[in-house]
């Protein structure tokens, strides 16, 4: 007989602390509560757990706890009577294409000595397991924690540096990773002020429509007003369109701490390959900085950030002017995206919800200190 204990999600409840631009020094407190929007279960569905047994050849499932951390895909750490223990994924929002040659890299990466884990296959050979319209990836469980980038010592953010070098070589040598080569340079297409303040628009419109506004939706509101005048001042920042400098070639795509397992001051694992893809290498070394070292506490930790393109650096070169027109592309980037707000008023998804606020607060104190950024970004060059 099967017994389940489930991990249940933490209650929606957040505190937004909201800057307000007439009054720089006033932070207004608006507590929200997710009140049941999205209802889903956290245990793995029976009829796809029996199937996933016999295909993966797991044994018999004793236990599957569901996993809070993920944001975007559905997560739990199943344990079976022969004593084994493995992370089960369900694909949320990437093709089972896309997971199959993210397998084959992983299964590459680790073979090369990265610490990347290797996917269970099914008795066909097959790294996912699809059932109807869902997705199942399986893996060995791997011990470790997820480290926020601002609690690490700044040896160990040098070396996450390296690491990410290492990656960026190992992903782009054709005789360690089965990937065809990155022969064309990307081409920034580059969003104009005009276009992200009618997405703002469309957004507002979509939630003055709603019969039951809840706090988050007046929050919201206030957020993309807020947006719309930063937008407006900024306006003559906007990058240019076109190819953009430096090396690049298949990257990560991710490489935020919830994608990371940490253990004895080292990194177990690197995790969630879906979205390699071919970008410029500097791209990535600002916004995995970005994330990593303070992204969701409303300002960034310029000195982790020193540490981390100095140890990039030191596999990978980056001249000054590669990275930071790579950090000003990532700047305009946040000024005109809402990707957060889509999630929560077009796909009905508010997972990411927690991340609105310091998202904003990141941005306005980013655009306040564009010099200061800069320079920790040229550490190392």
């Amino acid at each position: 007989m099967r017994t389940w204990r489930h991990m249940q999600e933490r209650p929606g409840y957040c505190f937004f602390r909201v800057l307000s631009r007439q009054e720089p020094d006033a932070l207004a407190s608006v507590l929200w509560m997710d009140d049941g929007a999205v209802a889903q279960t956290d245990a793995v569905d029976p009829d796809d757990l029996d199937l996933l047994e016999r295909e993966f050849r797991l044994g018999t499932v004793s236990r599957a706890n569901f996993l809070t951390a993920g944001l975007m895909n559905r997560n739990w750490r199943v344990e079976t009577t022969h004593g084994k223990v493995f992370a089960l994924k369900l694909l949320r929002d990437v093709s089972s294409e896309t997971a199959r040659r993210s397998a084959a890299v992983q299964t590459a990466l680790a073979a090369a000595g990265l610490p990347v884990c290797t996917p269970v296959t099914t008795r066909a050979g097959e790294p996912a397991l699809e059932i109807g319209l869902r997705t199942y990836l399986v893996s060995p469980w791997v011990e470790g924690a997820h480290v926020e980038g601002t609690d690490l010592l700044l040896a160990e953010v040098a070396d996450l540096g390296g690491l990410v070098g290492t990656i960026h070589e190992a992903l782009n040598d054709p005789a360690r990773v089965p990937l065809p080569p990155a022969d064309a340079r990307p081409i920034a297409r580059v969003t104009e002020p005009e276009a992200a303040v009618e997405k703002a628009e469309r957004l507002l419109a979509r939630i003055a429509e709603t019969s039951e506004p809840t706090a988050f939706d007046a929050c919201a509101v206030h957020l993309l007003e807020e947006r719309k005048l930063l937008l407006d001042k900024h306006r003559s920042g906007r990058p240019a369109d076109g190819e953009v400098p430096g090396p690049y070639g298949w990257t990560h795509g991710d490489l935020q701490y919830r994608n990371l397992l940490r253990a004895d001051g080292g990194i177990t694992a690197v995790l969630d390959w879906d979205r390699v893809a071919v970008k410029p290498f500097a791209e990535e070394v600002a916004r995995t900085a970005q994330v990593q070292f303070g992204g969701e506490h409303g300002r960034l930790d310029l000195d982790r950030v020193a540490a981390f393109v100095t140890g990039y650096r030191a596999i990978v070169p980056l001249s000054r002017d590669e990275l930071a027109d790579a950090v000003d592309r990532l700047w305009w980037k946040r000024m005109t995206d809402y990707w957060i707000a889509e999630f929560h008023y077009y796909r009905d998804d508010h997972g990411p919800d927690s991340l609105m606020l310091p998202s904003e607060q990141l941005l306005a104190w980013w655009t306040d200190h564009r010099d200061d950024v800069a320079q920790a970004f040229a550490a190392g060059a």
